[in-house]
């Protein structure tokens, strides 16, 4: 099995699938590609007509998009364990899976992952109102399940591998929620396999400069 991903420290989609693997201890082979050059597509061609990572390649299967990669990986290796397991609890998960691939446009176009950075910025009113929701959803989410395994729903799904950049996102723009809210957000940060992700993602020197938002900031 590979999976195709891009530079860690920029690619938000690629730390999605690639941490649902990591984590649940599947064995698989990393192809990491350089983002924003011509090498990048000329390695895809051949790979997945979208011409994006991630990709995922199992014998004969091709699976493009990370949320459809994670629920390929949920049913193919994981018996259906990365959603929760109640039927009201997997209908809520799979719902803020769904809203975080899709929603949040403003915050993900004005504070673009970037993991080596300390930046600050000037959010608009829309990604404002992203950061509520999404502070919304990490507090009501701990509000039940923080004794629970301090995942969104306890033990860890795919609702928590679609949220891991934000959290990043985060950390480098230094935005902090309330108590109960960063609660989740510091739990993520001491995540091991995250570490690994972050730790290779300092040692990138490629710079993308579409995702160098905001101003830097001294350490």
């Amino acid at each position: 099995m590979k999976l195709y991903i891009g530079n860690k420290n920029y690619s938000t989609w690629s730390l999605r699938p690639w941490i649902l693997l990591a984590k649940s201890d599947i064995s698989f082979d990393e192809v990491q590609l350089s983002l924003d050059t011509p090498q990048f597509y000329t390695a895809l061609a051949s790979v997945t007509p979208t011409l994006k990572v991630p990709c995922l390649i199992d014998g004969d299967i091709t699976v493009w998009d990370s949320l459809a990669i994670c629920e390929y990986i949920n049913d193919t290796y994981l018996s259906g364990k990365a959603w929760p397991a109640d039927p009201k609890d997997k209908a809520t998960a799979r719902s803020l899976a769904a809203e975080m691939h899709s929603g949040f446009s403003a915050l993900r176009r004005e504070a673009p992952m970037n993991i080596r950075a300390t930046r600050s910025l000037k959010l608009s009113e829309a990604a404002q109102q992203d950061l509520k929701r999404i502070e919304a959803i990490f507090a009501g989410q701990m509000t039940r399940f923080a004794d629970q395994g301090g995942w969104l729903f306890g033990q860890y799904s795919i609702a928590d591998a679609m949220f891991a950049p934000i959290v990043m996102r985060l950390k480098t723009y230094q935005l902090s929620f309330g108590e109960t809210a960063q609660q989740y957000v510091n739990h993520v940060l001491s995540c091991p396999v995250l570490q690994q992700w972050i730790d290779a993602a300092l040692e990138e020197t490629e710079i993308v400069e579409a995702d160098e938002a905001g101003e830097p900031v001294s350490q």
